[in-house]
């Protein structure tokens, strides 16, 4: 599977490395461009824990305030899409996948205009160099 948006608004392409190198690198990355870590969600570890078996899934939430601010003053609604959220997992097959909701998709489910989703292109952009 290529890049694409089979599901509305998500935006997914293949990873080089496996889902806890994806992350690693991901979160280094971000950091390493003044972006800030809210959270890191284990999903499969979560679900270990519980006695339950997935394959790997986890999901870095993070965001600038330079970004989301001017959006949710816009829209307060903007705020359940914000902060940005990660998402790498393995499939079936032992693929490791990237996948995030489009900046595009965003605006438009608030309804704000199509130029304000540049406001989150720059993070967004960051994520694309970890495809293998």
């Amino acid at each position: 599977m290529s890049s694409d948006q089979d599901v509305e608004g998500v935006v997914r392409f293949r990873a080089a490395s496996d889902v806890p190198t994806t992350v690693d690198r991901l979160r280094q990355l971000l950091e390493a461009h003044g972006l800030t870590i809210f959270a890191l969600i284990d999903f499969s570890g979560d679900a270990a824990r519980a006695g339950l078996s997935m394959c790997q899934q986890q999901m870095l939430i993070f965001g600038n305030p330079r970004g989301g601010t001017p959006l949710m003053q816009a829209a307060p609604t903007v705020g359940l899409d914000l902060p940005l959220k990660v998402l790498v997992w393995e499939d079936a097959q032992g693929v490791t996948w990237v996948g995030y909701n489009a900046p595009e998709y965003i605006v438009a489910r608030h309804g704000l205009p199509p130029a304000m989703a540049s406001a989150l292109a720059g993070a967004v952009a960051l994520l694309r160099q970890v495809a293998g």
